[in-house]
């Protein structure tokens, strides 16, 4: 056995490989064991007293493709406030409640995880 490190999109994989004779057919994959993902650098802080009382978080992990809202503009219940690319299919992140939008939190190519506060609201 031999085992590599391997760096795949910034990630970093322990990778054991099996040796043996080669009878034409690929050998099963490899196991891979990844390390602690690098955590992305943290946004800046809203001003104190900016950060509205209703959040608005990405139900799943993706890329912001765009920002349809601005801080202080109000929007109605449904109102697009973003779309987040995941899966190769594009969800519009709406409004949980008629407000005021407080903060945007991401910007146009930010990837986010599931729970990350893309807004908050008044």
């Amino acid at each position: 056995m031999k085992n590599y490190t391997i760096t795949v999109n910034g990630n970093v994989y322990d990778v054991t490989v099996e040796e043996g004779a080669s009878t034409g057919a690929p050998a099963a994959a490899p196991k891979a064991a990844p390390k602690a993902a690098p955590k992305a650098a943290p946004k800046a802080a809203a001003p104190a007293g900016a950060q509205g009382a209703v959040a608005v978080s990405a139900p799943m992990p993706g890329k912001i493709l765009a920002v349809k809202a601005s801080a202080g503009q109000a929007v109605r219940k449904g109102d697009v406030i973003m779309v987040l690319e995941a899966m190769k299919m594009e969800n519009d992140i709406v409004a949980p409640q008629d407000g005021t939008i407080a903060t945007i939190n991401v910007a146009v190519g930010d990837s986010v995880e599931p729970g990350s506060a893309l807004a908050t609201m008044n």
